[in-house]
């Protein structure tokens, strides 16, 4: 299998995190619909996080929170999002990058995932080669993808028939001409 150069985990990652942003975006502007209400867990020492030391030193690593009823001033800018919320019966201010989130849930529908935390590291794009072949006038087929060609009809074939229960899933080769 070959390296993924693409990197899709990290564009998937960046998908999620826009509709975290979009989704706060809405609720900051129209407030919250209905019995939409956010679990919104991130890394109390990621870069750009800001809160209160006393919350920093009682989640040194990760916290979680509700936006549900008793949150304020709610904004998203640029890349992060700010809200007051009540700690001991104390507003506080916090901060929280996008990039910093490592979960999100609405569990009025119920939806949620899981994200990585972004780093420097895993911002970088994925090491070009250092000389790639020019491109042919024509490609040619290479024999991996001579080999494969039958064994992927073979399973497109089989996933046209969906067990008792199961819904068919379509993939774009079955419209393809052979």
């Amino acid at each position: 299998m070959g390296a993924d150069l693409i990197r899709y985990d990290l564009l998937v990652q960046d998908a999620l995190r826009s509709v975290v942003r979009k989704v706060l975006a809405d609720a900051a502007r129209d407030g919250l619909r209905g019995d939409h209400h956010f679990n919104i867990s991130f890394k109390t020492h990621a870069p750009g996080v800001i809160l209160p030391t006393s919350i920093k030193q009682r989640y040194p690593d990760e916290m979680a929170i509700i936006l549900q009823h008793e949150f304020w001033d709610l904004a998203v800018v640029g890349d992060h999002f700010e809200v007051s919320l009540n700690f001991s019966r104390r507003p506080e201010r916090l901060t929280v990058p996008f990039d910093a989130i490592t979960g999100f849930s609405d569990p009025s529908v119920p939806f949620g995932f899981k994200l990585e935390p972004r780093t420097a590291e895993a911002a970088r794009p994925a090491a070009t080669p250092a000389a790639a072949p020019a491109p042919a006038a024509k490609p040619a087929k290479s024999p991996a993808k001579a080999e494969a060609g039958p064994k992927l009809v073979e399973a497109a074939k089989a996933a046209d028939k969906p067990a008792e229960g199961e819904t068919k899933v379509v993939s774009i080769d079955a419209f393809r001409k052979k």
